[in-house]
């Protein structure tokens, strides 16, 4: 509980029959373990960086974490040898399933996935009417529901009706725990992400388990769009509320980009040729206002799309976050363009009279181009890997444990 992994395994060393024992709330170690995420590899939340440098410690706190983490593993194999060498199956099971539904909740699937491996059986630990899958499912923990991937018989597992005549479909069209819907940005991006979930179970049941009615006469679709019909109104106008304010930066790009196409800096000749078509600043100026117009009309056309949708359920899964991730990408190119057709400009006007303008004006029109990035770029990302990166449903090791 203290956090000191290193002494506690010289004290099971000595006293392997400790692992057995509850403390005065009624827990064992094992259980203790299940309870803090932070100290297993799938709970440790680095950066990029942080990440990258965690395959070798330069870092003190990256490096404790690791240390933690090599420990808490060390640990938990520790415990569950020991419990299985020296006890009952009847006590091994209580004693190792008791730590799992704990382990759910929390999203450990490396402890959970050791107490497997040591006691296959206790894949089947039931606790208030849910076992690990079901549990999983109805927690939202897709690293502890990506142990079906190691499983060499998996779709069985998916097929266990639930006590109240649910299916596993009819649980996952519940609605995510508050806590794990906040791990995505956004009503929109939880409702798709809730809408994968869904998604995902539904491969692995049998196709009567679709058309199924519980205790209230429903389906599991049924059960999902009344679940979430919060959500999807929530979804609704937060998609709405950001493609608005889009749409009229947007507008006002397409209008400063075509009126500036019309009244060239330097003015024109008199046979109608610009003063400036020789200078590079001027290419520079016409292909940065061309490109901040097309993109910024491309911008507004994803947006305007966003706005008259229907916004159905299925929406939600890929062509709204579409629109959404072109529109945000196409209005970030309209704005750089922007800045650098207004930088060319000033060059082109001042060229005689300030010839060091080029370097502060670089400086400077790049400030709105990276507030933009350090505001929308997080969004654009989280946007972009949600719909067109890896799932969140994958093997994670080579490791079968059933």
């Amino acid at each position: 509980m203290a956090g000191f992994y290193d002494v506690a395994l010289d004290i099971i060393a000595m006293y392997p029959e400790i692992v057995l024992e509850k403390d005065r709330n009624d827990q064992t170690a094992l259980q203790i373990l299940a309870q803090k995420p932070q100290v297993f590899p799938s709970g440790s939340s680095l950066g990029f960086w942080g990440r990258f440098i965690y395959s070798s410690p330069s870092i003190k706190n990256i490096h404790d974490i690791k240390v933690n983490n090599n420990l808490s593993m060390s640990l938990v194999d520790r415990i569950c040898k020991t419990v299985i060498g020296k006890v009952s199956h009847d006590k091994a099971w209580n004693i190792l399933g008791s730590a799992i539904p704990i382990a759910v909740r929390y999203g450990i699937h490396e402890l959970i996935e050791e107490c497997i491996l040591t006691y296959p059986g206790v894949i089947w630990y039931n606790a208030s009417g849910f076992s690990l899958l079901l549990a999983a499912i109805l927690q939202r923990q897709e690293r502890v529901y990506n142990l079906v991937y190691q499983m060499s018989r998996h779709k069985i597992h998916m097929a266990v009706a639930h006590r109240n005549q649910e299916n596993v479909l009819h649980i996952a069209g519940k609605l995510a725990p508050p806590h794990r819907l906040n791990v995505v940005t956004g009503a929109a991006l939880q409702m798709q992400r809730e809408l994968q979930w869904f998604q995902e179970v539904q491969k692995f049941v049998h196709p009567s388990y679709e058309e199924a009615l519980n205790k209230e006469k429903q389906t599991p679709r049924m059960v999902f769009t009344d679940a979430h019909k919060g959500l999807l109104r929530d979804g609704r106008e937060w998609m709405k509320d950001t493609s608005s304010s889009c749409t009229v930066v947007a507008a006002l790009i397409v209008t400063m980009a075509f009126a500036a196409a019309f009244t060239l800096p330097g003015g024109n000749e008199d046979n109608g040729s610009p003063l400036f078509l020789n200078h590079n600043s001027f290419m520079l100026f016409i292909m940065a206002d061309a490109v901040a117009l097309f993109s910024s009309s491309t911008s507004v056309l994803m947006f305007l799309g966003i706005l008259t949708s229907r916004y159905a359920e299925d929406d939600f899964l890929y062509s709204l976050p579409k629109r959404l991730t072109i529109g945000l990408l196409s209005l970030f190119m309209s704005i750089a363009a922007t800045m650098i057709a207004f930088s060319s400009a000033l060059v082109l006007v001042l060229k005689d009279k300030v010839t060091w303008v080029a370097a502060p004006l670089i400086i400077v029109t790049s400030i709105p181009v990276c507030l933009f990035g350090l505001l929308q770029i997080p969004l654009l990302v989280e946007l972009v890997n949600s719909t067109y990166g890896r799932s969140i449903f994958h093997q994670q090791n080579d490791r079968l444990i059933h």
